[in-house]
């Protein structure tokens, strides 16, 4: 595969799909940074288990049609707060990030606080998957249980419903 494809899609990454170890892949929101993407897990953020500890990660990123085009390892280097490279990320990361409450100064403030996660993750070029070297079949996984999960209920009628001859 060529490097070109990879850093393409890294470029064009608004969500990955990142899993550590064996665990399942989880769709989080993510920034490029020059041939790196950066993602924020914690506290009021998104939730990416082991993220943050983990020193390799599996990234699977999207083509502009939507399906899967490149799968690679990357190292994952976690940011800490106050450093060069936490002060040149961070608020920018935070700028893109929807809805938040507050400057893009004041969210990463928040982050460094509440003690969130900010990584980066760097792929391994030489591990890059294209295309042609991905299953065709479809890799989606079984829904995983929820307490979010709860029955549907009949919707309530104040008179009763004529069926249609």
């Amino acid at each position: 595969m060529s490097a070109g494809v990879l850093e393409e899609a890294i470029k064009k990454a608004a969500i990955a799909w990142i899993s550590v170890g064996d665990g399942p892949a989880y769709a989080l929101w993510c920034m490029p940074a020059e041939a790196s993407l950066v993602v924020v897990s914690g506290p009021g953020e998104q939730f990416a288990p082991g993220l943050a500890e983990a020193d390799r990660a599996t990234v699977r990123l999207r083509g502009d049609h939507g399906g899967l085009i490149v799968q690679t390892d990357a190292t994952v280097t976690r940011l800490t707060p106050g450093t060069d490279e936490w002060t040149e990320i961070a608020p920018q990361l935070a700028g893109k990030r929807l809805n938040a409450a507050g400057s893009a100064d004041e969210v990463a403030a928040r982050w460094a606080a509440d003690g969130c996660a900010l990584v980066r993750l760097t792929p391994a070029a030489d591990t890059a998957v294209g295309a042609a070297g991905l299953p065709a079949e479809s890799q989606a996984a079984p829904t995983r249980d929820t307490p979010a999960r709860v029955e549907t209920r009949r919707p309530f009628r104040l008179h009763r419903v004529r069926k249609p001859r």
